[in-house]
């Protein structure tokens, strides 16, 4: 068992352990997942960047200065 503390800002260090065993490394983008008994953490699959720019104009509507100020410190 691997233990680690969050800090104020809701950050924590996930041990070397367990960063090692599952391969992620500096850069990689993980995601939560809620269950039951706990959360999931696994790391996202690398992404396809074609398929990122044929989309990325649909997003276009998220991305004000209002929305960036409101989800800043998240």
């Amino acid at each position: 068992m691997e233990i680690s503390k969050i800090s104020a800002k809701g950050q924590t260090t996930i041990p070397a352990k367990i960063r090692n065993q599952l391969g992620f490394c500096n850069g990689d983008t993980v995601v939560y997942e809620i269950k039951d008994e706990g959360v999931l953490m696994r790391k996202v699959a690398e992404t396809n960047d074609t398929y990122l720019s044929a989309i990325s104009s649909t997003l276009e509507e998220w991305d004000s200065e209002e929305d960036n100020e409101a989800w800043r410190d998240l």
